[in-house]
């Protein structure tokens, strides 16, 4: 038994992650969590009889979280029940509704029938996207924390695959002629904060995951699977510290010593683990003398992803759309160009749809509707008054789902509310600027350019969440708690 010590800062999915390994090898683990609940961003909100995902509405790659429940000495299918969506989404442009699934001979077919001519560069796009992914998913397992992990046997064997120099939508361009094709396996590029007008052609695999791997929903939806992990914490022997924010780490001679609460308390640990909002964390939880690479007037000149306005509504009845549907805006490029570089609200917006009651009861009272609504919206360095366009905006939102089948009269059912704009993301949640999905993915802030799991600044600080290695998004999250967890089961264990 080891008598090593860990604080970890946050329990979203990242802190929990590492935290379930740790207490697993035998580490003594304690999480301070500022919120009531577990999950950060994934976690569930409650608004009267209702229930929603704050963030995240589905899982890909669940061969991930497996590995983390595996590497906890548990088995995911004892906790976790997840039902496939499919279709994988319906994706609306305008009168032209797209519904692909992961029968990839049915997908052909709705292509060539909507989009008649690019069936054969769909089987293109499986083909190479799939060795894409073969590759690069070697580079998300490894540190990256020293600019020789380029010259390893894995980086050597990725990087003639990585687009790294193209843009997602140059490489749809050479699978497809149809624009709203290209747009149809490019939204992915949000998952990331990004346009796939800039973000690196590497992440064109992410759409490939969806195609080849599916989409799953999680009963009682993605926050139960943070909660089901708070259990294995539980079980395990860590303590989980609810309503208990971490006003700094401690830092003696270079190496963290521990935290201090915001009630003033002070917790000695062997090891920090970082997974709060890492722009928030290393301009507020630190005194800056303690910080080189990271000082807050650096840090402030880093590229941040997009950010969103959220509607959460529940609804006396049931609706007749699908599970989960995005409706795009007519200029689709133009409006992605407003959110992510123009600093701008649009005229006319792409938005996000789910309405998880139709495949899981357990969201909303019986015959009622918990319906999720997101509009990707630009994040606070754009000088937008959230306190005034968030009224207007809600109602350009709703004026334009009343126009779809089965939500013609949806203000008259809205029985709760609540609204969470890019303010709000920064204000109650500790989001940096605003920005939902965390540092952006440019290629001066990914791999070893973005902040390594074993944070440099200070000694014995290790970074979770998607402001670390390797990046955004559930899958990537988790990835980031097995590299982080390893790295510091390193310092202590002497192997043969």
């Amino acid at each position: 038994m080891l008598n090593q010590s860990v604080s970890v800062i946050g329990a979203g999915p990242g802190g929990l992650a590492i935290a379930m390994q740790l207490l697993h090898k035998g580490y003594q683990v304690d999480i301070y969590e500022k919120a009531s609940c577990v999950g950060g961003r994934t976690s569930r909100l409650t608004v009267g009889d209702y229930h929603f995902d704050l963030g995240p509405t589905f899982y890909m790659m669940p061969s991930v979280l497996e590995e983390v429940f595996f590497e906890s000495g548990r088995e995911i299918k004892n906790y976790i029940e997840m039902t496939e969506i499919d279709p994988l989404y319906t994706l609306k442009f305008g009168d032209v509704e797209f519904q692909p699934s992961r029968n990839h001979q049915k997908t052909y077919e709705e292509i060539e029938r909507i989009f008649p001519g690019n069936g054969e560069g769909y089987w293109r796009f499986l083909k190479r996207e799939g060795k894409k992914f073969e590759v690069v998913s070697d580079l998300l397992r490894k540190p990256f924390g020293s600019l020789k992990d380029y010259t390893s046997k894995e980086a050597i064997r990725a990087l003639p695959h990585l687009d790294a120099f193209e843009t997602v939508y140059s490489c749809l361009s050479k699978y497809f002629s149809d624009e709203r094709l290209k747009w149809a396996f490019s939204f992915q590029s949000k998952y990331l904060g990004m346009s796939a007008w800039e973000c690196p052609g590497t992440f064109t695999m992410l759409s490939y995951l969806e195609h080849s791997g599916g989409l799953f929903h999680p009963t009682g939806g993605v926050s139960q699977v943070s909660e089901k992990m708070a259990d294995v914490v539980l079980e395990l022997g860590g303590t989980i510290h609810l309503n208990t924010p971490v006003k700094r780490v401690l830092v003696e001679g270079g190496k963290a010593v521990g935290v201090e609460l915001e009630n003033g308390q002070v917790k000695i640990s062997d090891d920090v683990v970082i997974n709060a909002d890492f722009g928030y964390a290393v301009t507020h939880l630190f005194d800056q003398k303690d910080l080189k690479r990271y000082k807050k007037e650096k840090v402030d000149k880093k590229g941040v992803s997009l950010s969103t306005f959220m509607l959460y509504l529940g609804v006396d009845r049931p609706l007749d759309i699908p599970h989960h549907m995005i409706l795009f805006a007519e200029d689709y490029e133009e409006n992605v160009k407003n959110v992510t570089s123009g600093g701008i609200l649009s005229n006319d917006d792409s938005i996000y749809v789910h309405n998880p009651s139709k495949l899981d009861a357990t969201l909303a009272p019986s015959g009622k509707s918990s319906l999720y609504i997101l509009v990707p919206v630009p994040n606070l360095e754009a000088d937008i008054d959230w306190e005034k366009q968030s009224p207007i905006l809600r109602e350009k939102v709703l004026n334009r789902l009343e126009k779809e089948p089965g939500l013609a009269d949806l203000r008259q059912h809205i029985e709760v509310e609540k609204v969470i704009t890019p303010k709000n993301w920064q204000d109650d949640y500790n989001v940096y600027k605003g920005a939902t999905f965390n540092l952006a993915h440019n290629l001066s802030q990914m791999m070893y350019f973005r902040p390594h799991n074993k944070f440099d600044d200070v000694d014995h600080v290790f970074l979770v969440g998607g402001g670390t290695h390797p990046g955004s998004g559930l899958p990537t999250i988790y990835q980031s708690a097995l590299i982080s967890a390893r790295l510091l089961d390193e310092q202590y264990v002497i192997r043969n």
